[in-house]
């Protein structure tokens, strides 16, 4: 079982970066992909980007890349997300979650935090 927690989301001017971070602890020492997503009020959860667990895979989703990048720290067990270029329509609560392999969909995905908000003025 894995357990995550994000943090770093905030208010941002249109433009502007914020660093996400994704907390994971495990009761045994497993080893788990990591994938952000999204999801603005009225709209469907978005994918933003994936991490194998050797960090060597990285997937992201059309509408960042370019502009985000994830990583990770095994030896912390975090995965971070770095937003750069931010853009109004960015906003939205983002949620990371475990599994076993970087995969788009959301339903590759046993275990999701529970989310933080990100918000990006214009």
């Amino acid at each position: 079982q894995v357990q995550l927690v994000e943090s770093g989301g905030g208010l941002v001017q249109a433009g502007g970066s914020l660093s996400l971070s994704c907390a994971a602890s495990t009761r045994a020492r497993s080893r788990y992909a990591v994938g952000w997503f999204r999801q603005a009020p009225g709209k469907e959860r978005e994918f933003v980007a994936a991490i194998s667990w050797t960090g060597i895979i990285t997937v992201y989703g059309d509408s960042v890349k370019g502009r985000f990048t994830i990583s990770r720290n095994n030896a912390k067990d975090t995965v971070f997300l770095q937003m750069n270029s931010l853009k109004p329509e960015d906003t939205a609560v983002y949620y990371c979650a475990a599994g076993l392999v970087a995969t788009m969909g959301p339903g590759d995905y046993n275990y999701w935090g529970q989310g933080t908000q990100v918000t990006v003025s214009s």
